[in-house]
């Protein structure tokens, strides 16, 4: 193995060392599982949810968001959308939700990858799995502002609604439409992925940084390069 593909991945464990430390050379190993876990489970599961009040519908509409599709009252809404000139909500993100599945596999091989990487590289490999949360609001929030300040002029109640910034989280609404929106479990499954991947790598370092050490220590004692 060349040296710089060896300092890439990071030292490989001695069976002897592997077999006196299993504990800790498996817990990051096993975090890292738990976190793919999760970020497979996110994708059959809602994240993101949204009910609309409006006079017309006194039980309410709702909507939800998965990764890959809208689910819901969605004809109902973009039908009240209409009437202040916003525009269908199946416009949004439709690159994003076409491509989602892909990504969330791609990033659960990633993190995958980081536990058999032994060196500091590794992070890189599990950094989209851990801002993908972050992404996600950012994504939404993007999707709503662009379709809340693009409104049609030609609506026919453009002149009663100005332009809005929909509420992302929380209670919000304009004119007579009220809504709360809230995160989905599926969103949640993926923050915990987040979660658990940062955990996993304080025990990753704990267990391979030593090693890596005494590794570069033995080569500058034998008058290597480290």
């Amino acid at each position: 193995m060349s040296r710089i593909v060896s300092s890439l991945i990071g030292p490989r464990v001695p069976a002897a060392e592997l077999q006196s430390h299993t504990a800790r050379y498996l817990t990051p190993t096993l975090i890292f599982m738990a976190a793919r876990i999760m970020l497979l489970i996110s994708i059959f599961l809602p994240y993101w949810h949204m009910e609309l009040d409006a006079p017309q519908y006194p039980n309410g509409l709702f909507l939800t968001a998965h990764v890959n599709h809208l689910s819901g009252d969605v004809k109902e809404i973009d039908g009240l959308n209409h009437y202040i000139g916003m525009r269908p909500l199946g416009e949004a993100a439709a690159f994003e939700r076409a491509a989602s599945i892909w990504v969330i596999i791609a990033m659960v091989l990633l993190v995958e990858g980081a536990a058999f990487v032994h060196s500091r590289w590794a992070v890189l490999l599990a950094l989209p799995a851990v801002t993908f949360p972050v992404a996600f609001i950012a994504d939404l929030y993007f999707w709503m502002r662009t379709f809340g300040l693009s409104l049609d002029p030609d609506a026919p109640l453009s002149s009663s609604v100005k332009p809005f910034v929909p509420t992302v989280i929380g209670e919000g609404g304009i004119g007579q439409f009220k809504t709360y929106a809230e995160f989905g479990s599926g969103y949640w499954f993926a923050v915990a992925c987040a979660g658990l991947t940062i955990v996993g790598f304080y025990f990753h370092r704990r267990a391979y940084k030593p090693l890596f050490d005494r590794i570069r220590q033995s080569r500058l004692m034998a008058g290597g390069a480290p």
